[in-house]
């Protein structure tokens, strides 16, 4: 079972604290099913980088950052060190808690 803490970048968001046990799910499909948002154009196929978000804490929980989605978080708005694309972090087996942070997602789409 996993904690995961949601920090957003977006201005009258908390934070707030969801529990998961969906190994083999990505952090996307985890924060979709749980009602936050996290754009994803693409389909979740990593092919853009609309999904991107911040690993703060628990990355050894995650599977580990492929080529192909380096490629793409080159592409994201302000990447940092910890940049990864909410679709290709996918739940590993284990117990602990994963901290991200969502950047603003009114930056996408026009919104």
């Amino acid at each position: 079972m996993y904690d995961i803490k949601v920090n957003f970048e977006q201005k009258g968001l908390e934070s707030t604290t969801i529990q998961s046990n969906a190994i083999g799910d990505s952090l996307l499909e985890v924060l979709l099913d749980n009602g936050i948002e996290l754009h994803h154009n693409c389909g979740a196929v990593c092919a853009c980088s609309t999904c991107h978000l911040y690993v703060n804490d628990g990355m050894d929980f995650l599977e580990e950052l492929s080529d192909k989605e380096e490629d793409f978080i080159d592409r994201a708005v302000n990447p940092r060190i910890n940049s990864r694309l909410g679709c290709q972090c996918v739940l590993q087996k284990g117990t602990g808690i994963i901290e991200v942070t969502l950047p603003d997602q009114t930056q996408f789409l026009g919104e």
